[in-house]
């Protein structure tokens, strides 16, 4: 899977490439790719935000720069994703369905957003990982990656993401490993009873 990431800073996305996603990266079973949308901008000074029309707190990502850094990376098999509070609510069927895509293009918004006509003209799927803000689109965007890729062949084993949390909409049990006793609790006597 080639997952091309639109952010303000790529070096957010450092944590993402350890464990199992960096191994997935690793042996090239997913493809991460970050551009920097300032790299997109026409100002000497690489501004890529503007105040907003009509008044109001904060600034707005600029369409222009957002749209190029889109068309540097659009193909037409991809699946393109803009993170922000407005979406639809991230769950794990939703996980599962992404998962099965070739190419996904992710749009992190950051300040007040990006501007609504370069949106429009994209026409992305909209997604949301809560119903809170944060001050970008970067960390849902590794959320995004993170439970997805779980569900990408090759990545983990058929076994691992089979009987897990919200697998046929249930909570998985409580786990337990060694010691059998730690600090006057034991591991319930039913696991322990068991044949391997």
């Amino acid at each position: 899977m080639k997952i091309d990431v639109l952010t303000l800073f790529p070096e957010m996305f450092e944590p993402i490439k350890q464990s199992i996603v960096g191994k997935a990266t690793e042996k090239n079973i997913i493809d991460i790719n970050l551009i920097n949308i300032r790299d997109f901008s026409k100002d000497k000074h690489k501004k890529v935000d503007d105040t907003p029309y009509g008044g109001g707190a904060g600034m707005v990502i600029r369409p222009d720069v957002v749209y190029d850094a889109f068309k540097s990376v659009e193909k037409p098999n991809a699946k393109t994703i803009y993170l922000t509070p407005q979406g639809k609510t991230l769950n794990q069927n939703k996980v599962k369905e992404l998962s099965k895509e070739e190419h996904l293009i992710l749009i992190c918004g950051h300040y007040e957003g990006i501007d609504q006509r370069v949106i429009e003209e994209i026409n992305p799927e909209e997604i949301s990982i809560g119903d809170y803000v944060l001050t970008g689109g970067e960390l849902p965007a590794m959320v995004l990656i993170d439970s997805v890729s779980r569900y990408v062949d090759g990545v983990l084993n058929d076994e691992s993401v089979k009987e897990e949390t919200f697998t046929n909409n249930l909570l998985e049990y409580p786990q337990y490993t060694r010691p059998e006793i730690f600090l006057n609790r034991k591991v319930p006597e039913v696991l322990t009873s068991r044949k391997p």
